[in-house]
C-alpha cells in the first residue's frame, strides 16, 4: 500500500477510537488529548515503515514526541474533574439532535485531516532519511527550542494563575501574557516552523510548508485565538488588554 496512504487510513482508524471514547465519556473535549498523541503516532508510524532509520528522524521524532506528550498531558490534567469543555458544550446545545453526525465529521475527522497536514513535514523527513544533515537542522532546532518555550511556559503560568482563587474572573496579563495575548498558541506554531526547517533542504522539501501553514491558519483564523477571544468579547478588562498588548507575536506592551 502507499506510504502516505497507509498513513491516513490508520489515522482514520485512531480518531474513529477517539470518537467512541467520545461517546463513552459522553465528553467530546477527549478530542484535544487525541491531537497531541496523534502527531506521535504518526511520527513513530512513518518512521518505521520507513525503513529509513538515521539520525535526522530519530531527532524530528523525538521532538514531536515531547511536545505531543507534554501537551496530552496538560490539557488531561487542566479538564480532569471538569464539565466538559465550553466549546464543545456550546456545540453540543447548537447542534442538537445532529449532534453525533457532526460531531464525528467537524470534531474527529476533520481533526484528522487537519493532523495528517501538519504532520506532513515530519512524515517527509522519515521518509527521507538519507538525506545529509545542513545549516537548516541547527536553525530549525533553535526555532522550535523558541517556540517549545513559549508554549509550555505560557501554560505553566495560566495554570498557576487559574489555580490561585484570587485571580478567580481575573484576566492573565504576567509573565509571557504580559508581551502576548496567547504566548502558547505563539509557542506552538513556532514549533511547526521550526520542524518544517528541518525538511526544507531536502528535495521538494518547501512543498512541507502545507504543515506550519495549516496549524498558522487554524491557530490565528479558526479554531484557536478567534474561539477564545470571543468569550471574553466585550470585557472592560479584556479590551484594555487587547489595546496595549500584542496578540500574537510577543512584544512589549503598547504605551497608552
Amino acid at each position: 500500500m502507499n506510504f502516505y496512504l497507509l498513513l491516513a487510513l490508520l489515522l482514520f482508524l485512531y480518531m474513529n477510537g477517539w470518537f467512541v471514547v467520545s461517546l463513552i465519556k459522553k465528553r467530546n473535549d477527549v478530542a484535544d488529548i487525541a491531537w497531541g498523541l496523534g502527531f506521535v503516532l504518526l511520527a513513530w508510524i512513518s518512521f518505521f515503515i520507513s525503513n529509513g532509520y538515521g539520525e535526522r528522524p530519530i531527532i524530528i521524532n523525538l521532538l514531536v514526541t515531547v511536545w505531543g506528550l507534554r501537551l496530552a498531558w496538560h490539557i488531561y490534567k487542566r479538564n480532569r474533574k471538569k464539565t466538559e469543555d465550553y466549546r464543545y458544550l456550546e456545540w453540543r446545545k447548537q447542534w442538537g439532535k445532529w449532534f453525533l453526525i457532526r460531531s464525528y465529521f467537524q470534531v474527529y475527522m476533520l481533526q484528522g485531516i487537519f493532523l495528517f497536514l501538519i504532520s506532513i513535514p515530519v512524515i517527509f523527513i522519515n521518509k527521507n532519511a538519507s538525506f545529509p544533515f545542513s545549516a537548516f537542522y541547527f536553525l530549525g532546532l533553535s526555532v522550535w527550542a523558541v517556540g517549545f518555550f513559549f508554549e509550555v511556559v505560557g501554560d505553566l503560568q495560566l495554570a498557576q494563575f487559574i489555580k490561585n482563587p484570587q485571580n478567580k474572573g481575573k484576566i492573565m496579563q504576567s509573565g509571557l501574557w504580559r508581551y502576548s495575548r496567547h504566548p502558547n498558541y505563539f509557542g506552538e506554531v513556532t514549533q511547526w516552523w521550526g520542524i518544517f526547517l528541518f525538511a526544507l533542504p531536502i528535495p521538494y522539501g518547501w512543498i512541507t510548508v502545507i504543515g506550519p501553514l495549516t496549524i498558522t491558519i487554524l491557530i490565528l483564523f479558526v479554531s484557536g485565538i478567534p474561539l477564545l477571544e470571543k468569550k471574553y468579547e466585550g470585557r472592560v478588562d479584556f479590551e484594555e488588554y487587547k489595546k496595549k498588548t500584542s496578540m500574537f507575536v510577543p512584544f512589549p506592551k503598547r504605551p497608552q
